[in-house]
């Protein structure tokens, strides 16, 4: 694409994805300064359309941007009144009480939120502040200035042939140049991934975890429904295959959120954490709860887990990373949504100081030091054990331990000192003969479902003539690799069934990439364990169109 000519235009700050990150970040600039130039770049089809979350949401991120949220109408309309949590059994299940768990651990003052929602609120908060939004403009690669500073980005290219070559009806599309340029496009952004290796950021930092969170929307029976209520689980049916658990989150209008995350440091390469979801729903006291319900949506998104320990450098000369780019969920809290918007803050009000000090194009060192010793470093430094003391010991001890550490860590100090996460995800797949298949109930068409029925919950549509988005690098590598060594994982571990191995008798296995169905997760990308698959965006608009996750 390099020998396309484009137009340009300037802006003194380019913002990459309207998340609460990048959204925060446009909101806070034009607090400081009306007269800034800012612009928020989002490949969803409109603000909203790929945000997936939870949610249950800490305000704090809220009030510091915006104090008076409540008068201007946020859509924080569920506040948590009850917080259950459970150890599950295939049979039965066990209330863990609340009053052991540390006091970070209460979602008292939270609120049951849809994240889509909030951004779409946020959008419109930015666009009266003077913020221009574009949505359905995918941000396909960076510009970089001649020292090899980040300039900007491309966006808005339509119209490539199949094979990705020029064609009569291609948009060449335009780059947008900043004096600097926030990329807050969410997990395993595909330019945040340029720009970290570009600029060896994770370098000395341990490797970024991951879990694959799932998320249907089900309207209940008003007689089971009990608006505030926020219950998690851990245990059946996952048990000793794979960390992670659930959430069921009761919102307005008799609607219940019912998610399901699997942490994807798992080594069986033959679980399959979509259908982990469909029998969890199983559970008697799942099941009671949505029976005769009606499910009206489905997603799936990737989820950073590896936090403080795995944050990369955030700052490189002419960019910055905000919220999940740099992996600012808090495990053990489930929540990384104020971290964000925090994120965004502190990156808006470094980005000011520098323009309004007659800087440009350098590291805005003050948002990382901000970001590592203000509120964010705090959250998520006191929880920093949790994730490998699971993925060292398992459920049970890390429970007992990690509670423990986060105790101590409240009064400032940790025996377990910080811990490693070892290995990436993709590195942590045993090879397919060291490990049982599991063996998965059919979907009943009632409680659970087919990923392909689910994914048109999703409201998930591509292109079809445009280049598939999921790029191998060796395309011999699915059949003649990860077949015999792995069984093929991405057979199972994509939540949304675009990957297939197809068998024809008389003929030799075949790799099959069904890009239509991808619902923008990345597990691919961060799973595959011969990292042979690399996630870049597909043209804008493209992609699932959440109404309400």
């Amino acid at each position: 694409m390099a020998e396309i000519e484009r137009e340009a235009m300037e802006y003194d700050v380019v913002i990459v994805g309207a998340g609460p990150a990048g959204l925060g970040a446009a909101i806070r600039l034009k607090q400081l300064d009306a007269d800034l130039d800012v612009v928020v770049l989002e490949k969803g089809s409109e603000v909203g359309a790929h945000i997936l979350s939870g949610a249950v949401l800490d305000p704090c991120g809220l009030d510091a941007l915006i104090p008076d949220w409540k008068d201007k109408g946020a859509p924080l309309n569920t506040p948590v009144r009850e917080d259950n949590f459970y150890m599950l059994g295939e049979g039965g299940n066990v209330r863990v009480p609340n009053w052991p768990m540390p006091p970070l651990m209460s979602n008292h003052g939270n609120y049951i939120v849809s994240m889509g929602n909030v951004c779409r609120w946020m959008a419109e908060q930015a666009e009266e502040l003077g913020v221009e939004i574009f949505a359905g403009m995918a941000c396909s690669e960076m510009v970089y200035g001649d020292d090899g500073e980040v300039k900007g980005v491309v966006a808005g290219v339509f119209g490539l042939e199949p094979d990705g070559t020029i064609g009569p009806n291609t948009e060449p599309g335009m780059e947008l140049h900043g004096k600097y340029v926030f990329l807050s496009e969410g997990v395993r952004g595909s330019l945040a991934k340029e720009v970290m290796a570009k600029y060896d950021l994770s370098k000395g930092k341990e490797p970024q975890k991951f879990g694959l969170g799932m998320k249907e929307i089900w309207e209940v029976d008003p007689d089971k429904h009990n608006e505030g209520e926020v219950t998690h689980t851990m245990g059946w049916p996952l048990g000793s295959n794979a960390g992670g658990g659930s959430f069921i989150y009761h919102l307005e209008n008799n609607q219940v959120y019912v998610g399901f995350v699997v942490h994807l440091n798992y080594e069986n390469p033959h679980l399959y954490p979509y259908m982990e979801f469909q029998r969890f729903k199983h559970h008697p006291m799942v099941a009671d709860l949505l029976k005769g319900a009606k499910r009206v949506a489905y997603g799936a998104r990737a989820i950073s887990e590896g936090g403080w320990q795995s944050m990369p450098k955030m700052v490189a000369p002419g960019v910055a990373l905000l919220g999940c780019s740099v992996g600012m969920v808090n495990v053990p809290r489930i929540k990384g949504n104020h971290n964000a918007m925090l994120s965004g803050k502190a990156a808006a009000e470094a980005a000011h100081e520098a323009i309004k000090a007659g800087r440009a194009s350098d590291e805005l060192t003050a948002y990382e030091q901000e970001v590592r010793t203000g509120a964010i470093g705090r959250d998520l430094k006191r929880v920093r054990n949790v994730k490998p003391m699971w993925s060292k010991w398992g459920l049970l001890p890390s429970l007992a331990l990690g509670g423990f550490d986060m105790w101590t860590n409240t009064m400032g100090f940790s025996l377990f000192g910080t811990m490693k996460h070892g290995k990436t995800d993709a590195e942590a797949t045993g090879t397919a003969d060291k490990f049982k298949q599991i063996d998965y109930p059919k979907p009943d068409g009632r409680l659970s479902f087919d990923r392909l029925t689910n994914v048109s919950f999703s409201m998930t549509n591509h292109e079809e003539n445009q280049p598939c988005h999921l790029h191998l690098k060796d395309p011999e590598v699915p059949i003649e690799v990860n077949l015999p060594k792995y069984d093929e994982p991405a057979q199972r571990y994509c939540p949304a069934g675009v990957y297939e191995v197809v068998r024809e008798e008389g003929k030799e296995p075949k790799f099959v990439i069904n890009f239509q169905n991808c619902v923008h997760c990345k597990t691919c990308d961060i799973k595959d364990p011969s990292q042979n698959i690399n996630w870049v965006t597909p043209q804008g608009g493209d992609g699932p169109n959440y109404p309400n996750m």
